[in-house]
């Protein structure tokens, strides 16, 4: 079975979009979305990204890490399968629908409302999500917060100083974060502004993450960092994030296609399994 693909991304952060809408694909297993995703051997992406038929919304968009881990949410995924549909779109995921709108600019992304309470994140036990009363090293208190995926937020004073590749892994898989969490360390530069770099839970240090945008965005905005409308600029470049006086954050920025291909389903580990 030969299966159209295409390849894009968000400030860098990359995807391969499978488009089964109309055309029903081998069942998706964590085997086969991790063949796919390995840059060696495979296509190679940060994220592969299924687009369904929705019962919900105008079509339902399933995220896989390059662990071949599933998850809920990806803000710049949702840019790049926003710009691929072509016109307003409401958009299913396990997160929840968000809604994504073309603009002169990009993709505009309504992701919904913050969550802070720390069931909601999910972490193993109560405590004050604010200002989580943990260290890792130089990371201290972080703000934990849930915007589809659950991510916690480090505000430092040079992200860059932050050996990542290090504490990314050790911060991720904590047994505080039972389903894993995102990992963000950022720089409030001026009241709308702010630095950031993230290690992405399944996928590791990411040129851009849309959702971890969002959720330092919110955090600043919480402890009162910053105002409601920031640009946060990640090593990919720049997302506008507006949170709104009812609830909703807005991301703003741009996707790109990259290119168009084929392959065959078989010489990934999928055995013609057909999804119905």
């Amino acid at each position: 079975m030969r299966i159209d693909f295409t390849k894009m991304h968000g400030l860098g952060n990359d995807f391969i979009v499978l488009d089964a809408r109309e055309r029903p694909l081998p069942t998706m297993d964590a085997a086969f979305a991790a063949a796919l995703a390995d840059r060696h051997t495979g296509i190679g992406c940060d994220q592969l990204i299924v687009l369904e038929p929705s019962m919900d919304a105008d079509f339902r968009m399933r995220i896989f890490n390059a662990d071949g881990s599933e998850v809920e949410a990806c803000g710049n995924a949702t840019r790049a399968v926003g710009l691929l549909h072509g016109r307003p779109a409401r958009i299913e995921t396990l997160g929840g629908l968000v809604a994504s709108t073309p603009t002169a600019t990009g993709i505009s992304v309504r992701m919904g409302k913050p969550r802070f309470d720390w069931d909601a994140i999910p972490l193993a036990y109560a405590m004050d999500t604010y200002a989580m009363p943990v260290a890792w090293e130089e990371l201290v208190n972080p703000i934990a917060v849930n915007v589809g995926n659950p991510h916690a937020i480090f505000f430092v004073a040079d992200p860059y100083a932050i050996d990542m590749a290090r504490l990314g892994p050790l911060i991720e898989t904590d047994q505080i974060f039972p389903e894993r969490v995102n990992v963000n360390v950022a720089a409030v530069t001026a009241r709308d502004a702010i630095t950031l770099r993230v290690w992405e839970r399944g996928a590791g240090l990411t040129r851009a993450c849309g959702t971890g945008a969002c959720a330092t965005a919110v955090g600043a905005m919480k402890r009162g960092l910053v105002d409601r409308r920031v640009t946060v600029t990640l090593p990919g470049g720049p997302l506008v994030i507006e949170w709104q006086e009812d609830g909703e954050i807005v991301m703003t920025g741009p996707a790109t296609e990259a290119f168009r291909g084929s392959f065959e389903a078989s010489d990934f580990g999928a055995h013609l399994r057909i999804a119905i």
